[in-house]
């Protein structure tokens, strides 16, 4: 008898080592910054070869600021490369201070033509309207020391009232040899534009064709209208929100005749006409609008005027629109049509205003405090230019008044009233409410 046994039959189980999972191999932190900043030395690099290559196909807007990026680039790689324990083998990024010649004025002069839209586009003015300007002020710009060319000079001024562009960067453009100089070069050439273009306010030499450009918006004997801007000031000069205001003397075809700027805005408008040249020449030295009165058909003499808002006292020659008050519950027919016309008229000194600042960027931008003295300079050159390019028969550009500074904050003056400015005025009033009967 065989004998079996049971036998247990057993299964190993494998044994099994425990992984470790390899970390992923750490880049040191030197070599990172070292890759990073030599893609964005790179990539400056080829950004300042772009605009070397195309800054003559770009608009100036877009030059400017690819400048100012490239610039703040260069400056921010700087600043890292020196904060770093140990120097990186990058090679600087290119310096935007010294291109290689020849400057950008000095190819765009070979590539551009007489009627070429890019003289709009950098100057403000077509090339025959710099080339008339050029040839009256060349004599006054030889004072300048190193002498740039005086179409150089004259370039340089153009394009910072223009785009606001700084120093460095018409240093760079116009081929002066430093910000000073080119600081230099663009007040003498302001200066020269005072002197030599000053005779374009011409309220005195011009007041016939001035009273005969009114009298087509049924306005008679009126010599001008007379208004204000505010421009910004940083600091706390002239307080918490401080400007300069300028007073303005404007025709009907929008030309600046009188120009009075750099008015703290802490001073009444009252105040401001009084202590201007154009009141010391309408009251004391009797030179202005001092011509023949107009007669109208019922019979009311109207001597000439100019028109004013409502801030401004109302006098014989400076008629303002009527104020509704409490007393007179609303303003009757003639009053409405004179406040009406006066609107229309007053918009011509707000529709200048905005063209000066959409042509010259400069004095639209903020002003910095110290800066605050040669500010109502740059303003008053800015002014000449308007009514240069306005001879020229240069396009004007185009203006939203809603765009404009808002001057309903000037309150309504509140002084006595003038006899003869109301009796002036109530006639004007009756005339032009039977002027729209008629139409």
């Amino acid at each position: 008898m065989v004998a079996t046994g049971g036998s247990r039959n057993t299964t190993a189980k494998p044994t099994t080592k425990k992984r470790r999972s390899k970390k992923p191999q750490q880049i040191p932190l030197h070599q990172t910054l070292t890759d990073l900043l030599s893609l964005v030395a790179s990539a400056t690099s080829s950004a300042h070869s772009f605009l070397s290559h195309h800054d003559l196909r770009l608009l100036p807007s877009q030059t400017l600021l690819l400048e100012s990026h490239l610039s703040s680039t260069s400056t921010s790689l700087s600043s890292l490369l020196s904060l770093l324990p140990h120097p990186l083998p990058l090679s600087p990024p290119p310096s935007l201070s010294s291109p290689p010649p020849p400057c950008w004025f000095h190819r765009f002069l070979l590539s551009s033509s007489d009627y070429d839209p890019r003289w709009v586009e950098s100057f403000r003015m077509s090339k025959p309207s710099f080339s008339l300007l050029l040839r009256l002020l060349t004599p006054s710009l030889s004072s300048l020391s190193p002498p740039p060319p005086p179409d150089y000079a004259l370039a340089a001024a153009l394009f910072r009232l223009s785009h606001a562009a700084s120093y460095k960067s018409l240093a760079r453009r116009f081929d002066l040899n430093s910000s000073a100089t080119a600081c230099r070069t663009f007040y003498t050439v302001c200066k020269a534009i005072i002197d030599k273009l000053g005779h374009l306010f011409e309220f005195k030499s011009d007041i016939k064709r001035i009273v005969v450009g009114f009298g087509w918006i049924s306005l008679p004997n009126c010599c001008g209208v007379l208004g204000f801007d505010q421009f910004q000031v940083d600091g706390e000069l002239l307080g918490e929100d401080g400007s300069l205001m300028v007073q303005a003397l404007v025709d009907s075809e929008g030309r600046f005749l009188d120009v009075s700027a750099g008015w703290p805005s802490t001073m009444s408008p009252e105040t401001m006409l009084r202590q201007s040249g154009l009141f010391t020449g309408v009251e004391e030295s009797r030179e202005l609008l001092d011509g023949p009165c107009f007669e109208l058909s019922d019979g009311s003499s109207i001597p000439q005027y100019i028109l004013g808002d409502s801030c401004f006292p109302l006098l014989p020659w400076l008629l303002t629109p009527f104020v509704k008050s409490d007393c007179n519950n609303g303003l009757n027919s003639s009053e409405r049509a004179f406040n009406s016309v006066h609107r229309e008229a007053m918009e011509l000194a707000g529709m200048a205003f905005g063209r000066v600042r959409a042509r010259w960027k400069l004095v639209s931008n903020r002003w910095k405090e110290e800066c605050i003295e040669s500010f109502p300079f740059i303003i008053v050159t800015c002014c000449l230019l308007h009514n240069f390019l306005i001879k020229c028969s240069e396009a004007l550009p185009d203006v939203n008044l809603g765009d404009s500074e808002d001057q309903d904050v000037l309150n309504a003056f509140e002084g006595e009233v003038d006899d003869d400015g109301v009796r002036i005025r109530d006639a004007l009033a009756l005339h032009l409410y039977r002027v729209s009967q008629r139409r």
